[in-house]
């Protein structure tokens, strides 16, 4: 297995990833895009020391974005979205 830093880049922290935070213990981060979801549930539980109940992922699609006249696309990412058991939090 890889580092854990290989792994998981950062926590996305959105109004709708906060909210799930609060209410349901489900924790959102990007994610190497190669990585399976085991290896994102050890990784998770190696660097912050909790227990994994489960964990979805998505790949990202990409969003045309214009500066002036100049357009583009957004990059694409994975995500994963992971639900702790019931004891479990994590402090970000």
């Amino acid at each position: 297995m890889k580092d854990y830093t290989d792994i998981i880049y950062s926590p996305v922290i959105t109004e709708k990833s906060a909210r799930k935070m609060q209410d349901e213990n489900v924790y959102t981060f990007k994610v190497s895009k190669s990585a399976t979801k085991t290896q994102i549930k050890k990784a998770i539980e190696q660097a912050f020391g909790v227990s994994v109940k489960s964990v979805n992922t998505l790949n990202t699609k990409p969003k045309r974005r214009r500066v002036g006249r100049y357009a583009g696309m957004t990059k694409t990412y994975k995500k994963a979205i992971v639900t702790l058991d019931a004891g479990s939090k994590i402090e970000l």
